[in-house]
C-alpha cells in the first residue's frame, strides 16, 4: 500500500486531506476527509505572536538578572582603606561578604557552570519529553534559585544559588529559539529571532539600571525577589497550558524521537485507511535501558555537530565574541566609573546598552532577511559588523574625553549586536531539526564555557595585575577582532541549510502535524 508515486506522497505529507488513487497512472488527488478529523493540530490558545511575546518577556527576565548582578548597586563595592588609615565600609554583595575581584568573577562564573552542564542535558530530554513542559521546570527551579541568592548568607550560598540559577535557566536557552525558528514567517526568520535576540543586551541594560535603583533606595537582596516574583507566572504557565510540539520531534504515542539521526521512519496510507509505517532504523529500546539510549543518541548528534566544519566556525567566533561581551556586561560599569569617573555609571552603561542593543540587534535580524537568510551571507554579516563594531570600541577607550568614548562606544555596540540573530540562525539552519535543541544546547556550553566562564575572573585577575582599567579593556576588546577573523573563513565554506531537510521521508504520519506551523498556520505544499 506505498504510494504510486513519491510526489503524490510528499502532497499527502502537507495535506492529509488529500486522497490518492491506488493506481499507479491515476489522475489528479481527489479531497476528502479521511483522516482530517484525527490528524488536524488542535487549536491552542497561543498564537505565533503570542508566543513570541511570551519568550521575549522571559528572555528580557533572565537578562535583567545577569545585569542586576553586574550593577554597582546589587554587586558593590568592597571596604576600601586610604594611606591615612582611614577605612569606608563596602556594599552590596562584595562588602556584605567582604569578596575580592576574582571571588566575584566566580559569582559570575558558578552561573555559567550551570547553564552549560543542565543544556546538553535539557535537549536530550527534548526527544523523550515535551520540550514546553521542560521549559516549565527550567522556570520553576530558576525562580526558586533566584529567591535563594537574596537569601543567601555568604559566598558559598550565593554562588550554589547562582549555580542553580543557571540551570534553570539552560532549558529556555536550549528550546526557545527553535519554537520561534519553526513559526516565524519563512521571509522574517531572522528579524523574529532578531525580537527575541534584542531582549539579551535590553535585560542586561535594564539590569543595571533596576540594581543600581533596587540598591540604593532599598537593599540589594530585593533586587532577587522581586526578579522571583516576576518569573513565577511564567513557570506556572509551562505547566498549565497545552504543550506545543516542536519540529522533528514526537512525544503523542511515544517517547521516542521519530526524526533523529540514526532513524528513518515512512508511513504510507492504505487504500483501507489504516496505515503502515516502516521504519528502517533498529529498534534498541528492548536491548538497552533507557538511559544508555539516550547517551547514545546524544554522542552520534555530538559526532553530527563537531564534524560540521559550519557549525564548528560559527562557534569557534561566538565563543571569541561571548568572551569579550561577556566580560564587558559584568565590569563594564566599574570600569566606566573608573575610567570616566562616572558618578552614575550603571545609568549611563546602562543606557548606551540599551539603545543600542535594541537598533543593533533589530538591524541585524532585518539585514540578513534583506540579503536573503543564508548562512553564507550571515557570515559576511558577522565578519563585516564585528570588525568595524572591534574598530569604534577599541578607539573609544583611547580617548580621555567622556563625550568621545560615549559617541564611538555607542556606535561600536551598535554594530557588534547586529550579530545576535546571524549567529543564531547558523546554529539553528546548519543542522537538520531534530538537532536544533542539542545544537543551541551545545552553543551555549562553548561560548560560556570558553567564553564569558573564564573571562569574568580572567579579567579581574589582569585589572588585579594592571591597577589600570583603561589597558584591561584595551586588551579585552582586541579579542573581537580575532572574532571577525574567524566569522570571516566561513564565508568561504561550503553551507546548506538544513531546515527543511526531515520534512518528507523521515516523519511519521502520527507527526506530521511537526511538519506545518505549530500554532495554527498552514504551509504551502511543495
Amino acid at each position: 500500500c506505498l504510494f504510486p508515486r513519491k510526489s503524490q506522497f510528499q502532497k499527502y505529507l502537507y495535506d492529509p486531506t488529500t486522497k490518492f488513487d491506488s493506481k499507479p497512472n491515476s489522475s489528479l488527488p481527489a479531497k476528502t476527509d479521511m483522516v482530517s478529523s484525527t490528524l488536524a493540530p488542535q487549536p491552542s490558545w497561543f498564537t505565533a505572536k503570542r508566543l513570541l511575546a511570551i519568550f521575549c518577556i522571559i528572555n528580557l527576565l533572565n537578562y535583567v538578572d545577569r545585569g542586576a548582578i553586574a550593577s554597582n548597586g546589587v554587586n558593590g563595592k568592597h571596604s576600601e582603606c586610604t594611606k591615612s588609615g582611614t577605612c569606608s565600609s563596602g556594599s552590596g554583595i562584595q562588602g556584605d561578604f567582604d569578596l575580592n575581584n576574582f571571588q566575584d568573577g566566580v559569582i559570575s562564573s558558578a552561573f555559567m557552570v550551570g547553564l552549560l552542564l543542565a543544556s546538553p542535558i535539557f535537549a536530550s530530554l527534548a526527544k523523550s519529553v515535551n520540550p514546553f513542559r521542560l521549559i516549565g521546570v527550567g522556570l520553576t527551579v530558576w525562580t526558586f534559585a533566584t529567591a535563594g541568592c537574596g537569601l543567601s548568607i555568604n559566598f558559598w550560598s550565593i554562588t550554589i544559588c547562582r549555580m542553580m540559577v543557571g540551570v534553570g535557566e539552560a532549558s529556555f536557552i536550549s528550546l526557545a529559539a527553535p519554537f520561534i525558528d519553526d513559526n516565524a514567517p519563512v521571509d522574517q526568520k531572522t528579524a523574529w529571532l532578531g525580537i527575541f535576540y534584542m531582549c539579551i543586551p535590553t535585560g542586561i541594560a535594564v539590569g543595571y539600571v533596576y540594581g543600581g535603583l533596587v540598591g540604593s533606595l532599598l537593599n540589594w537582596r530585593w533586587a532577587f525577589g522581586i526578579e522571583a516574583l516576576l518569573m513565577l507566572p511564567f513557570a506556572i504557565l509551562g505547566f498549565v497550558m497545552k504543550p506545543l510540539q516542536l519540529k522533528g520531534f514526537s512525544h503523542t504515542g511515544s517517547k521516542r524521537p521519530l526524526t533523529s539521526v540514526q532513524t528513518e521512519a515512512v508511513a504510507s496510507p492504505c487504500q483501507d485507511g489504516s496505515f503502515q509505517t516502516r521504519n528502517d532504523s533498529m529498534d534498541d529500546s528492548k536491548s538497552a535501558p533507557g538511559i544508555l539510549n539516550q547517551l547514545t543518541r546524544f554522542w552520534m548528534d555530538m559526532k553530527v555537530l563537531l564534524l560540521d566544519e559550519v557549525y564548528i566556525v560559527n562557534i569557534l567566533g561566538y565563543i571569541a565574541y561571548n568572551f569579550v561581551i561577556g566580560a564587558y556586561s559584568y565590569w563594564g560599569p566599574k570600569a566606566g566609573y573608573n575610567i570616566y569617573h562616572m558618578n552614575n555609571a550603571d545609568l549611563m552603561f546602562g543606557g548606551i546598552t540599551i539603545i543600542c542593543g535594541i537598533f543593533g540587534t533589530l538591524a541585524g535580524g532585518f539585514a540578513l532577511d534583506r540579503m536573503t537568510n543564508t548562512i553564507s551571507n550571515a557570515f559576511k554579516l558577522l565578519a563585516v559588523a564585528t570588525f568595524f563594531g572591534a574598530i569604534f570600541c577599541f578607539a573609544a577607550f583611547c580617548f580621555k574625553s567622556l563625550y568621545v568614548y560615549i559617541a564611538l562606544f555607542a556606535i561600536g555596540e551598535l554594530l557588534v549586536f547586529a550579530t545576535q540573530a546571524p549567529v543564531n540562525y547558523v546554529c539553528l539552519h546548519c543542522v537538520k531539526p531534530s538537532m536544533r535543541p542539542l545544537s543551541m544546547a551545545m552553543s551555549t556550553v562553548s561560548i560560556h564555557i570558553f567564553g564569558d566562564v573564564p573571562s569574568s575572573p580572567l579579567v579581574g585577575v589582569l585589572q588585579d595585575h594592571t591597577n589600570n582599567w583603561r589597558v584591561t579593556a584595551l586588551i579585552l576588546t582586541s579579542v573581537l577582532f580575532l572574532a571577525s577573523g574567524i566569522w570571516f573563513i566561513g564565508i568561504f565554506l561550503h553551507s546548506v541549510d538544513r531546515f527543511d531537510e526531515e520534512n518528507e521521508l523521515q516523519v511519521s504520519v502520527t507527526d506530521r502535524s511537526n511538519t506545518i506551523p505549530l500554532l495554527g498556520e498552514t504551509t504551502q505544499s511543495l
